[in-house]
């Protein structure tokens, strides 16, 4: 088959099925690999997971932060209803998740990354695996989820919600509870979504819908049993949708 030639005169960039590895630089190519064996080992720590639950929290709250103890008390809930924990492998609320679930005799999974000056993963997991690169943790964490729990975090937190929020919201993957725990600490950001991105125009009331704040464990884990039952999900990783849902129900 014949490209169309543009306008310009210049060729289409070609796709990844017609672009050979041979055809790339040597430097890429390697590259290349370290990428497909970072998926690999993924894959492999993630064989078997579902259904799953992916917690995300600071890593700077320590042992005697209520946080701590309301993410270890998630963690066990969860375990104990039937769903394998993951985190991103690191001390504070991550810890306190894994935590939860290993004590409550759960599958419990850290999906760790390389970082200078970082803390080794938590001791609390059954299973762990870790990343250099930022982008295959990502897919990790999201791929296999049936839900999200987000307790109080910082920048990586955020980075998280507003990334799944936007893959929920083009269709890119399947609708999932989105739970935020901490009314205190989540309810100014919902007021500035509301005061300035929603008035202003930027969202609209359904991007608003696509999570929900909860304050209680067994309320969290309520959501995602009843979300998970309703849907009678089978293939349980969030996978590529036309369009995105409307709404949770």
């Amino acid at each position: 088959m014949t490209d169309t030639p543009r306008r310009d005169g210049a060729r289409p960039a070609e796709g990844p099925r017609e672009t050979a590895i041979a055809e790339i630089s040597e430097r890429d190519a390697a590259w290349l690999e370290k990428v497909h064996a970072e998926f690999v080992a993924g894959f492999r720590v993630m064989r078997g997971a579902a259904p799953s639950v992916t917690v995300y929290g600071s890593a700077r709250m320590d042992e005697s932060s209520p946080w701590y103890a309301l993410a270890r008390e998630i963690g066990a809930r969860l375990a104990r209803a039937g769903f394998t924990v993951v985190t991103g492998g690191g001390p504070g609320l991550m810890e306190a998740a894994n935590r939860g679930a290993f004590e409550a005799g759960g599958r419990s999974i850290g999906l760790a990354i390389t970082l200078r000056n970082a803390e080794p993963p938590n001791a609390y997991t059954t299973d762990h695996v870790t990343f250099k690169y930022f982008f295959v943790r990502k897919v990790m964490l999201v791929k296999y989820a049936t839900a999200f729990v987000l307790m109080p975090g910082g920048l990586g937190t955020l980075d998280e919600l507003f990334e799944t929020l936007n893959l929920i919201q083009t269709g890119k993957v399947h609708r999932f509870p989105v739970i935020l725990v901490g009314s205190e600490y989540w309810g100014g950001l919902l007021a500035w979504l509301r005061e300035r991105a929603l008035a202003g125009g930027f969202v609209s009331s359904r991007d608003l819908d696509l999570f929900l704040i909860e304050d209680e464990a067994e309320r969290v884990v309520r959501v995602i049993t009843d979300w998970h039952r309703t849907h009678r999900i089978t293939d349980l990783s969030a996978q590529a949708l036309e369009r995105p849902a409307s709404s949770l129900d």
